[in-house]
């Protein structure tokens, strides 16, 4: 007969026993941890701890945060995730001055509102008033008395009406590095061209072309200048056939005169 000691099913009962309860607790520990992770979701999701508490706009310049949140309707009383995002966002597009929005929850109680304007190619200004000009070809509402425009041209000596917008559509084909090298653009019709207009570039210097044709005649401007020597004044003619004209100094006047 073997030595080894027999275990008997009657001795090995307890174990199976305890075993069998230890595998009972965790599993009525696990249902009572899921019921009340359930209850506290509940809880949450019926309590203002699910409200939004804050909204935040990122990304704009010209719209005011205040006008974007009135628009999107979100407030202290909206549920963070009953939110219709897709709604919001439409909202938002209403505004004539933004491209683009994003709605983002940012826990626990934020709304975040990532917004892209368009750009502004243009001020038409107007008896002393300013009136932005998007890169949509849509005009605003003239800017508050305190503000003066610096991120785009001044147009002058324009009316709303066909040549505004035919130049508007020039501007709007031009890249955003050169519309700022433009400072001031006048409307200076001649005999031989009705379109005529004269561009103060940033630079200093002094541009005579059209509104026919006008961004494929700006697009040159940059390699242009970089070829002419910088100590001479003068105009540039951006038309068909690119030339520098030089402005004369007072002593060759004089030396004409004399002559």
């Amino acid at each position: 007969m073997s030595k080894e000691k027999v275990v008997t099913i009657n001795e090995r009962i307890p174990s199976l026993k305890e075993q069998r309860k230890q595998r009972a607790n965790r599993r009525l520990l696990f249902f009572l941890s899921f019921f009340f992770l359930l209850l506290l979701l509940m809880v949450y999701f019926q309590s203002p701890l699910s409200h939004v508490r804050n909204v935040a706009v990122v990304g704009n310049y010209f719209v005011s945060d205040e006008e974007l949140i009135k628009l999107s309707k979100v407030d202290n009383g909206t549920s963070m995730w009953n939110l219709e995002q897709e709604v919001v966002v439409d909202r938002i597009l209403s505004h004539v001055e933004i491209r683009s929005a994003h709605i983002e929850r940012v826990l626990p109680s934020t709304i975040k509102i990532s917004v892209e304007e368009y750009a502004r190619i243009g001020y038409l200004y107007r008896e002393d008033k300013y009136y932005p000009i998007l890169e949509t070809g849509h005009y605003l509402e003239e800017l508050p008395r305190h503000e003066f425009p610096s991120d785009a041209p001044l147009l002058i000596g324009f009316s709303q009406g066909e040549l505004l917008a035919e130049l508007s559509a020039e501007l709007q084909e031009l890249p955003s590095q050169l519309i700022e090298r433009i400072s001031e653009i006048f409307y200076e019709p001649t005999e031989s061209d009705s379109l005529s207009i004269v561009l103060f570039m940033t630079d200093g210097i002094e541009v005579h072309t059209s509104i026919r044709n006008f961004s494929e005649y700006l697009a040159p401007y940059p390699s242009i200048v970089r070829e002419l020597d910088q100590e001479k004044q003068g105009i540039l003619h951006l038309r068909m056939s690119p030339y520098f004209e030089e402005f004369n100094t007072e002593e060759e006047t004089e030396s004409e005169g004399e002559g």
